[in-house]
């Protein structure tokens, strides 16, 4: 027998991997319908980032932030 799991919901304006804001000009204009200019991440380099890290069922759902897509881990509190 098989155990069903629940799917897990993103807030698509945090960043998967810290949780943090991703800043996501995309997700802004699709939230609010108010033109952005283009997003930070359209330019960026995600050669860095650990996205290994993240389950096949979470990619894709968000946007990551800039300081893991640089490869920069979150500060230890």
């Amino acid at each position: 027998m098989t155990t069903a799991v629940a799917p897990t919901v993103l807030d698509a304006t945090r960043c998967p991997l810290c949780g943090e804001a991703n800043r996501c000009a995309m997700e802004v204009e699709r939230e609010t319908g108010q033109a952005q200019p283009p997003c930070w991440c359209m330019a960026a380099d995600f050669s860095l980032a650990p996205l290994d890290t993240l389950p096949p069922a979470l990619r894709g759902q968000a946007c990551i932030c800039a300081r893991c897509a640089a490869g920069t881990p979150p500060p230890q509190d």
